[in-house]
């Protein structure tokens, strides 16, 4: 998937009418949607440079055909979440952004292995952090581990990604999800 400039995303912002700030995380959900496979992106904005990694945004094919919610997986709807993350622990294990405000997620409940933007739209506290996969390398397929999270793949760009959250000094985060453009 192409990584964005800092102009291109500024300019789809502007489109979409949502806040630009000096220090934020962008995740794009790529138009591909391959099933239970890493191909989405997820960036942190520090001023004028942005260091991409490559995640999911969506649930893996485990989730998505074993819901832990009756109506359905959370897939996190596109939309600029304002301040609704901050440094936590996920699952209380390990420094990750845990969500902290409610969040809009559509609920997928048709078990075909797809994450899709349908069904009934419900909006909570849901625990739809920002985590990694494994602990150490790199995770090839999403599996169990997203139910609607956003998932690092890569243990060491994981790192990387806390390390500049830690460096920012700042106590809550901006997550803004944007379809691949």
């Amino acid at each position: 998937m192409k990584q964005y400039t800092i102009a291109e995303l500024k300019k789809e912002f502007l489109k979409l009418k949502y806040d630009w700030f000096p220090f934020h995380i962008i995740g794009i959900r790529s138009k591909e949607n391959n099933p239970n496979v890493f191909d989405d992106l997820i960036g942190v904005v520090n001023n004028d440079s942005i260091n991409w990694y490559s995640c999911t945004t969506n649930a893996g094919t485990y989730w998505l055909n074993h819901p832990m919610n009756v109506n359905g997986t959370a897939v996190l709807k596109c939309n600029q979440y304002i301040d609704s993350w901050a440094l936590g622990l996920h699952q209380g294990k390990y420094k990750a952004l845990r969500q902290i405000k409610e969040v809009e997620v559509w609920r997928d409940n048709d078990k075909d292995s797809l994450s899709e933007e349908q069904g009934k739209i419900d909006s909570g506290l849901f625990g739809i952090n920002i985590h990694r996969a494994n602990i150490n390398g790199e995770s090839v397929f999403v599996d169990k581990w997203s139910a609607g999270c956003q998932v690092i793949n890569n243990s060491s760009n994981f790192k990387d990604f806390i390390s500049l959250c830690e460096k920012s000094k700042q106590n809550f985060f901006t997550y803004t999800l944007l379809s691949e453009f």
